[in-house]
């Protein structure tokens, strides 16, 4: 076993597949209430809606029989949204300013000038860059307020205009920002199932091809003083299941799409006739009981079969033990795996390294627990617990 103590439990990620809520695929069986519900397209729309009530406000204006205020005030209009177009820092403040004035006007004989309020109230409040706007509210009641000094009695047209354009302004911008945050979501979604790739990805070979590594040092160490043709078989034989299981992890790696898997899925009893036969070629006894009957599926398999072969490999690597003591039962509701031995123990320099990391993720992607304590009479024992699948 590696020189630490650790114990641990985490929370498993969850990710998975996306389609982007928000850019919409344009391959077909698009409807045009999700065109307009795309950002560029709603605010292009809310824009137009905005200008068609400006431009009926100054067309009422130039057809009046009777010259009113209105006569002089919507050339206000076009000249603020002019004004506003060179900067973007001030343009909030130059249509606000522009929907006050028209509003101290909107009054009495003039009080179809409201659209127009409305709109400029509406585009300082969409440009308005904090959170949350203030120009385009504050100007357009202050223009309401004196539209009442200017003319006595001279009804609501102005407010009426400052809450349907701050309404409307308000519901653009928090569906936008619905949009934008949506977006950083899929991406943030996107990196983490890149991420949890590559973790999986890293953890396999270490496990897989890690294994295979220590099984040909331990045999061509065995060879040595034993016998070196049959040594020299058994590494081909290791270094040809390496292989296979490096391609398969290429496979996946060059097409997330294609599914991990290796050369041949493992079962609970390759713990005893695999995963054990390099400790015994260092003549280390492996005691391996494995329960009958788990019932457990594909899934659990793996999982246990990759703990133990990573804890059996440590082993081979680091415990210079006698005998190995390999345990897998159902107890309670619980399948519970311990891996033991009888070697140098645990010291007092602990060092997390990848295949603990390996054991730790994959227990909590079951929700279970694990530790690695010192074990009784010396030694050191790992011991696994995974909650019943329900």
């Amino acid at each position: 076993m590696p020189s630490c103590a650790v114990t641990g439990t985490r929370v498993p990620t969850s990710t998975g597949t996306h389609d982007t809520a928000v850019r919409v695929a344009h391959t077909g069986g698009v409807t045009v209430w999700q065109r307009l519900l795309e950002p560029r397209m709603l605010r292009a729309v809310a824009y137009a809606v905005a200008v068609l009530g400006a431009l009926l406000a100054i067309v009422a204006s130039l057809t009046e029989v009777t010259p009113t205020a209105s006569t002089w005030v919507w050339p206000i209009i076009p000249l603020t949204a002019v004004l506003s177009l060179p900067s973007r820092r001030w343009r909030a403040t130059v249509l606000g300013v522009g929907a006050g004035i028209v509003a101290v006007w909107c009054a009495g004989e003039s009080s179809f000038l409201w659209p127009a309020v409305a709109a400029l109230v509406f585009a300082s409040i969409t440009e308005d860059q904090r959170v949350p706007p203030r120009v385009g509210w504050i100007a357009g009641t202050i223009g309401a307020v004196c539209s009442l000094i200017v003319v006595p009695n001279a009804g609501v047209a102005a407010f009426a205009g400052v809450v349907i354009g701050g309404a409307a302004a308000t519901l653009l911008r928090s569906q936008l920002r619905t949009a934008e945050l949506t977006v950083e979501a899929e991406e943030l979604r996107g990196q983490a199932a890149w991420l949890e790739q590559r973790t999986v990805l890293a953890r396999e070979l270490h496990d897989v091809v890690g294994h295979q590594v220590t099984a040909i040092v331990v045999t061509a160490e065995a060879g040595q003083v034993g016998d070196p043709a049959t040594a020299l078989r058994t590494i081909a034989e290791l270094g040809r299941t390496a292989l296979g299981e490096l391609d398969g992890l290429v496979v996946h790696l060059r097409d997330p799409a294609a599914p991990l898997s290796v050369s041949a899925p493992p079962r609970l009893l390759d713990i005893d006739e695999l995963l054990a036969e390099p400790l015994r070629r260092q003549g280390v006894a492996v005691s391996v009981r494995v329960e009958e009957d788990l019932g457990l599926d594909d899934a659990d398999v793996l999982t246990l079969y990759r703990i133990a072969q990573e804890a059996l490999t440590n082993v081979a690597r680091h415990a210079s033990a006698r005998h190995v003591w390999v345990d897998l039962g159902r107890h309670g509701g619980e399948l519970r795996l311990r891996i033991s031995d009888d070697g140098v123990g645990i010291t007092d320099a602990p060092r997390r390294g990848s295949g603990l990391l390996g054991i730790e993720e994959r227990v909590a992607a079951r929700g279970g627990s694990w530790a690695l304590e010192g074990r009784p009479g010396g030694g050191t024992m790992l011991g696994v617990v995974l909650p019943e699948r329900r």
